[in-house]
């Protein structure tokens, strides 16, 4: 919620400090987690180990250390005591959730619950996260800018959690960035890349992409090259082969505003009559939307829009998200913390599209499946889909290629008209070359 762009700044800079900024639990408490899950005091463990934490989040803290071979790590400790507490919170929060909806029956938001209590579960098991995360280093092995911290499983254990110590400029720190001679703009274009292949090839997604989980390490400032590094692999989802399918086949229908294919996609997701909103939800326009991928609203689009937004009730959001597989819950949530950070680098929304456009047509690409019933075998349609989406896309990426050489173009011309000339009139044009 911190990380949402639409939430006031009054509750995104009180809850952002939870991202790595919680107050921390006393050293001598943390001490004691050493003792029951090694049976050995932390001096006997590490070579030496900083007790001020560098980081503190919602379940754990962060210490600095280095191992008995010299080694910088990084220590992920969670608090004591967490297990019992999620167990009363989550009772409490079930009879909370139950009132309520007894007491408005229009809210029917009580599936939460046992959701929250399945994630959590997983993320407070660190044996659970070191997996994920050597998963997530082996799909990205080839990706030279994409870096995931070493596991030392001898120093890991469910409430400890060992790693490679990774330095770096978190994502959203726009001076750092700057400071180090990167492009706040490349630096969204790879994370929306990077997440966009998580979810539309892999099919196995970080959850939690708020800008305390992400750094940035820069190369030089000569080259201007850098690491997305990733932090906090405690929440993932692997998605249903099926619902990855069908997720890329999607997008393939909002680049083209295919709506009889949307209308088949939302039937198989499970959105029913409210497949009409999907591309409002990813894209920013609407299903008969005339304008171009990336592109503003029309303004008549919007009141449109908006007359039939203020005939819904609790109700109807109530069974709509009920209605989304839990898979697309966890891309939206996912896309919402992207949108946030990426706004933040002044980056244009295109970028995501762009990113999410292509990586949903490789996801596209035939391939066998084991699963019975469910064959994906390579056939010349697939084959025409997929060179025909990304003629599509190198045409729209060029489009949007050519505005920008335009618009430098017109920046140079009204710098040397007024440089030599000696003034700058009020109004300069060149030919409309790109619509």
């Amino acid at each position: 919620m911190a990380s949402l762009q639409h939430v006031p700044k009054e509750f995104t800079s009180i809850l952002s400090t939870l991202q790595d900024k919680a107050v921390p639990c006393h050293i001598k408490a943390i001490k004691q987690v050493f003792v029951e899950n090694f049976g050995k005091d932390l001096s006997d463990i590490y070579a030496s180990f900083d007790e001020q934490p560098i980081a503190s989040a919602s379940i754990a803290q962060v210490h600095r250390a280095r191992l008995p071979d010299g080694q910088e790590v990084a220590v992920k400790v969670q608090y004591p005591g967490l297990q019992q507490r999620l167990r009363v919170d989550i009772k409490t929060m079930g009879i909370l959730s139950h009132a309520i909806s007894w007491i408005f029956p229009d809210y029917q938001f009580e599936w939460i619950v046992p959701e929250f209590e399945k994630t959590l579960s997983k993320e407070l098991d660190f044996l659970q996260e070191a997996e994920n995360a050597e998963r997530t280093a082996r799909n990205f092995r080839k990706h030279k800018s994409v870096k995931v911290p070493h596991i030392f499983w001898d120093f890991t254990t469910r409430q400890v959690l060992t790693m490679e110590f990774m330095h770096g400029c978190k994502i959203d720190d726009l001076h750092c960035l700057l400071r180090s001679g990167l492009n706040p703009r490349k630096v969204a274009q790879t994370l929306v890349e990077v997440f966009a292949e998580m979810i539309f090839v892999h099919g196995y997604v970080h959850g939690d992409p708020h800008p305390g989980n992400i750094l940035v390490f820069p190369h030089s400032s000569k080259n201007h090259s850098f690491d997305l590094v990733l932090l906090d692999h405690g929440i993932y989802r692997e998605l249903d082969e099926r619902f990855r399918v069908d997720f890329c086949q999607l997008w393939k229908a909002l680049i083209l505003l295919d709506q009889h294919e949307m209308q088949q996609m939302g039937e198989r997701l499970g959105v029913g009559k409210y497949y009409q909103y999907l591309p409002v939800i990813f894209t920013g326009r609407t299903i008969d939307s005339k304008s171009g991928l990336g592109k503003s609203m029309p303004i008549e689009e919007r009141k449109r829009l908006s007359q039939e937004v203020r005939q819904f009730t609790m109700g109807d959001i109530s069974q709509f998200m009920e209605s989304l597989p839990r898979d697309l819950l966890t891309v939206l949530r996912t896309d919402g913390l992207l949108r946030s950070i990426i706004s933040k680098l002044g980056a244009p929304q295109r970028v995501r599209l762009m990113a999410n456009a292509k990586y949903a047509v490789a996801g596209l690409v035939p391939k066998y499946n084991s699963e019975p019933g469910f064959s994906l075998k390579p056939t010349a349609k697939a084959t025409f889909d997929y060179i025909y989406l990304r003629l599509c896309l190198e045409v729209l990426e060029l489009h949007y290629k050519m505005k920008g050489i335009y618009a430098s173009l017109l920046q140079q011309f009204k710098y040397w008209f007024s440089k030599f000339v000696g003034y700058l009139p009020t109004r300069i044009t060149l030919p409309n070359l790109v619509s």
